[in-house]
């Protein structure tokens, strides 16, 4: 987890790709639409309002954040699916402070830990900014508006909240790298 533009996302497929991988991957849902690039099933299951509303009333929803952006408001969820066998395999999330704790209070505290990737805020604005001019059509809006949310989301009270304490700061990835991957050995 961590603020936007953070690297993330490349942190995740690079662990995924180390040869002494076994952590396998939690797919989250969001009613937003796939980004350019994006696939159904590989960074999201991509799904409508009414598909979201459907596995709530079946009790299956672990976690939900809604956000309000620019083009109305997107949900992210996790849900209780075919995918998630605790008792067998480990698995890598991407995800938020918020889903941390919500998916730690129905997983019990042992179960999760949290990885918090850190950088420079400036960094992180050009990276967000040079991403989302890639996108057709990029939306400026948004990104500002996710950028100033994650000064609240991710403010230091409420990572002292959920017990977070170790950070990776990401301004080396080979290093941060190094680091992540020590540090889940030795949970193991």
């Amino acid at each position: 987890m961590g603020k936007s533009s953070t690297g993330k996302d490349t942190i995740y497929k690079r662990l995924l790709a180390c040869e002494n991988n076994t952590l396998r991957t939690l797919v989250m849902y969001t009613t937003r639409p796939a980004r350019e690039g994006e696939q159904d099933g590989r960074e999201y299951f991509f799904v409508d309002d009414a598909r979201m509303r459907e596995l709530e009333s079946e009790g299956r929803i672990i976690e939900r954040r809604s956000y309000h952006t620019v083009h109305g408001i997107w949900h992210y969820f996790t849900v209780k699916d075919d995918q998630i066998d605790l008792e067998h395999y480990d698995y890598l999330v991407i995800g938020t402070l918020e889903s941390y704790v919500e998916m730690r209070r129905y997983f019990g505290r042992d179960r999760l830990i949290p990885l918090l990737i850190e950088l420079d805020d400036g960094v992180r604005l050009q990276r967000a900014l040079d991403r989302e001019k890639l996108q057709t059509p990029p939306c400026f809006q948004e990104l500002c508006r996710r950028y100033l949310a994650d000064e609240v989301d991710f403010a230091e009270e409420k990572l002292s909240e959920a017990g977070v304490e170790k950070r990776f700061y990401n301004d080396n990835l080979e290093q941060c790298l190094l680091e992540i991957q020590r540090y889940i050995e030795d949970w193991r």
